[in-house]
């Protein structure tokens, strides 16, 4: 059955000296598709002003801003009201031919780009060469079969360890270390899967609690894989998990840089400093107070 969640994504840009004006792009907005119907969705800053929305290179519905004027500090606040459906079932197979199908029906730009190297996903990379092999991975007979052990196997590997990797951390960081947050988990899992030929992209978004508790963390990340017969299925390399309702889906691109939840640039000599807090509950306990 459907979940609707009450998100509450707090941004707050700290500068050790006054800064001149900051220019913010933001993907904070839940998707609207099939299976997510976006009930409400606002952004508030302060300082205040405009926000303008945008339709970025990959579909995602983007939001910026530009806030002139001296400040010390940029607080943004995002909240969404989202019901999300339960994707469709997946098989435990896709049985014989499934790679040869998959081969054969790559045909759209869409599909090639989720194939190529990017910033974060690098399927030559020498380090995850190191790391496949050490470790036995490979491709399976069944397309389906291989992608759920090389999700078990990143989840077993890797330990959740928030701080010990950046935003724009390379995959070689969390090959070396064994420590790493969502995001590392998703670019690992996507080199692999081109590297297989299997085209992923990376997702941004929110978790949501498993019943009526609220969930107090940061954004999350997984990965889509394109499967013959299926379309774009998600998987948790973070939770070892196919997606389901509790994974509300806010923009997707070839890897994090293409996505962030917030970029942007001040004016001015100052170093800043970011914090985060993401609140997501069930709607059946109400939503969130500012």
């Amino acid at each position: 059955m459907s979940a609707r969640f009450s998100i509450r994504h707090q941004l707050e840009f700290r500068y050790d000296a006054p800064v001149r004006g900051s220019v913010m792009t933001l993907f904070l907005s839940p998707v609207r598709d099939r299976r997510q119907q976006l009930h409400g969705f606002s952004i508030e800053t302060d300082p205040g002003g405009a926000t303008f929305e945008f339709r970025g290179p990959f579909g995602n519905r983007g939001h910026y801003f530009d806030r002139p004027g001296t400040h010390r500090a940029l607080r943004i606040v995002a909240r969404s009201n989202v019901e999300v459906s339960p994707p469709e079932a997946m098989p435990d197979r896709l049985g014989p031919g499934a790679w040869t199908t998959l081969t054969s029906t790559i045909r759209t730009p869409e599909l090639w780009l989720m194939l190529e190297p990017s910033r974060f996903a690098q399927p030559s990379s020498a380090a995850l060469g190191k790391f496949v092999a050490a470790r036995g991975i490979e491709k399976k007979d069944d397309l389906l079969e291989g992608i759920r052990a090389l999700l078990s196997c990143l989840y077993e590997t890797f330990e959740f360890s928030p701080g010990t990797t950046a935003a724009d951390s390379p995959i070689e960081h969390i090959l070396k270390s064994g420590r790493g947050v969502c995001q590392d988990y998703a670019h690992v899992m996507i080199s692999v899967l081109r590297g297989w030929g299997v085209p992923a992209r990376y997702v941004s978004g929110y978790l949501g609690p498993d019943d009526s508790q609220t969930s107090t963390n940061e954004s999350h990340a997984w990965v889509e894989c394109w499967l013959p017969g299926l379309g774009w299925c998600g998987f948790d390399p973070a939770n070892n998990c196919d997606c389901d309702e509790r994974h509300v889906r806010a923009a997707v691109g070839r890897d994090y840089a293409d996505v962030p939840p917030v970029r942007g640039v001040f004016r001015g000599t100052a170093n800043s400093a970011l914090t985060t807090r993401v609140e997501v509950v069930r709607e059946e306990h109400g939503g969130i107070e500012p």
